[in-house]
């Protein structure tokens, strides 16, 4: 049978589609996760659904993603540390906190022995996923085009952690005069 436009043109259409429903499919699952094993704290599924809030179980628990400019946590400027929602392990130091533009909660540095990474094609994209070292749970993506003296930018959701201000230093007291 002799090759036609038609054929061609079909043939290709199909493997487009093909392709596409791949990346999709792809995408569903989001980042590579390694296995719960690999972590200290290890949960069911039925204990994380009831630990976490919809959304929190959604980004830490299947490497889901918030809408930029949600989180609350963009906008935190006080002296603190974020941790880890889903098992309060401490993640990042607000001095490492940086207002990279994305809608993020963004940081040059994560704490030592905090934080994981792995390989993520999800979305048809080449990434690095970061996972709290603890428990497993995803909290965003790292990239290579942050400020010095790193140059990394941990691009987080707000909803995998929390914040915890530092303790004040206590006012002076008077004594009555």
């Amino acid at each position: 049978m002799k090759p036609t436009r038609r054929s061609f043109l079909a043939a290709g259409g199909g493997a487009a589609l093909a392709s596409l429903l791949g990346v999709l499919a792809g995408a569903r699952h989001g980042a590579a996760q390694a296995a719960p094993a690999d972590f200290p704290l290890v949960r069911s599924d039925a204990q994380w659904r009831a630990l976490l809030t919809p959304e929190q179980y959604r980004i830490l628990r299947q490497a889901g993603t918030e809408r930029p400019y949600s989180s609350p946590l963009d906008h935190e400027h006080r002296a603190g540390t974020y941790a880890c929602a889903g098992c309060g392990q401490a993640l990042f130091s607000s001095d490492t906190k940086f207002d990279s533009g994305t809608g993020w909660p963004s940081f040059w540095q994560a704490l030592p022995h905090a934080v994981g990474t792995a390989g993520d094609r999800s979305y048809g994209m080449v990434r690095t996923s970061v996972h709290c070292a603890h428990c497993g749970g995803h909290l965003g993506h790292v990239f290579d085009d942050g400020p010095p003296p790193t140059g990394l930018r941990y691009c987080m959701n707000g909803a995998a952690m929390q914040f915890a201000p530092s303790a004040s230093p206590a006012a002076p007291t008077r004594s009555p005069s």
